[in-house]
């Protein structure tokens, strides 16, 4: 039996299906990879000439040192991810009546119709206090315009409703003390209540690597308590415990075999 036939008969068989998803699977609706450096400098150029990495801009500093430059990175995310439309498999994931917990922060997942997703790492389409000076959360309803040459934010900066002072996104950043993480524990506590009613739960991991290892550790969990894991990653794909089935292909190719093969 193919690997591709293997994962089709798990998940016919399962009474869940749980997603656990990272950047890899927006590759396939023409999201960029940050995968290293070199990968970062080739979605955002400008950033290569400033020597800027991912790790120094995703960092909530910036938002205090230097607040046009943190909104030009996040605002020109915040427009990338609106103007993207999700690839078919998020489709067929969604016929499959599957759970989400993920670490992106797009939004893909509700654009493409779901409504139970476990954001770990918050949105960028919902915004906080910089200091907080509360705990609110709120949607962002505005737009951020910036200098495409100097990727630096043009005035005037998101706003805090409540003190006037400067907003940021409901994102978990690198070294991150001042991130309010109510909206994303009350989805992971949902997600949670969840697997506790599955017996025959499947675990389908898609674009998750090594690097920052959140969503592997959260699909190898729920996949060794009460069913088995589907590995979908074109480079690391390997599944060393428990049951388990490797496709090293991408999201939508995987995505489209299997689910052919479910018929």
């Amino acid at each position: 039996m193919s690997a591709v036939d293997q994962a089709a008969e798990l998940i016919a068989g399962a009474d869940g299906v749980l997603v656990c998803a990272g950047a890899g699977i927006g590759v396939d609706s023409g999201l960029p990879d940050f995968r290293g450096t070199e990968g970062f400098w080739r979605a955002y150029p400008p950033y290569e000439r400033l020597g800027l990495k991912f790790e120094e801009l995703a960092d909530p500093v910036h938002f205090v040192d230097d607040p046009a430059l943190a909104w030009g990175f996040y605002g020109h995310r915040l427009a990338l991810y609106r103007a993207t439309v999700p690839h078919e498999g998020f489709a067929i994931l969604r016929s499959w009546g599957a759970r989400v917990f993920t670490s992106n922060v797009d939004g893909q997942f509700q654009r493409a119709g779901f409504t139970d997703v476990a954001e770990v790492h918050g949105s960028i389409h919902h915004a906080q206090c910089v200091q907080p000076c509360t705990d609110d959360i709120w949607e962002c309803s505005f737009e951020v315009a910036l200098d495409p040459e100097s990727m630096r934010a043009l005035d005037p900066l998101p706003a805090c409703p409540n003190c006037g002072g400067l907003a940021r996104p409901n994102i978990l950043m690198f070294g991150d003390w001042g991130w309010v993480p109510h909206r994303s524990q009350a989805q992971l506590d949902a997600l949670t209540a969840w697997r506790r009613t599955r017996k025959r739960l499947v675990v389908v991991e898609i674009g998750a690597g090594t690097a920052v290892p959140t969503v592997r550790r959260q699909a190898e969990l729920a996949s060794a308590a009460s069913g088995a894991l589907i590995r979908i990653n074109p480079r690391e794909p390997e599944v060393r415990h428990g049951r388990g089935v490797s496709l090293p292909m991408n999201a939508l190719e995987a995505l489209t075999a299997v689910h052919a093969a479910i018929g």
